[in-house]
């Protein structure tokens, strides 16, 4: 895989992880105030956001094995 793509993959991965912390922080925010529903859905999307994430960690894990 070229650098570049190595590069692209390694930013989504930081940015995807700013975003995810972000949705979950909403989330306990929406618990806090006792917005049941809208915790839950903000932390959905963080949960999907995550496993993007762990996906992405794979492809970075195997690239740098090679």
């Amino acid at each position: 895989m070229k650098p570049t793509t190595v590069a692209a993959l390694q930013e989504a991965y930081d940015r995807l992880q700013d975003l995810a912390s972000f949705l979950y922080n909403e989330a306990q925010k929406a618990l806090d105030n006792r917005d049941y529903i809208d915790a839950s859905l903000l932390e959905a999307r963080a949960g999907k956001i995550y496993e993007e994430i762990e996906s992405i960690d794979v492809i970075l894990i195997e690239m740098e094995e090679r």
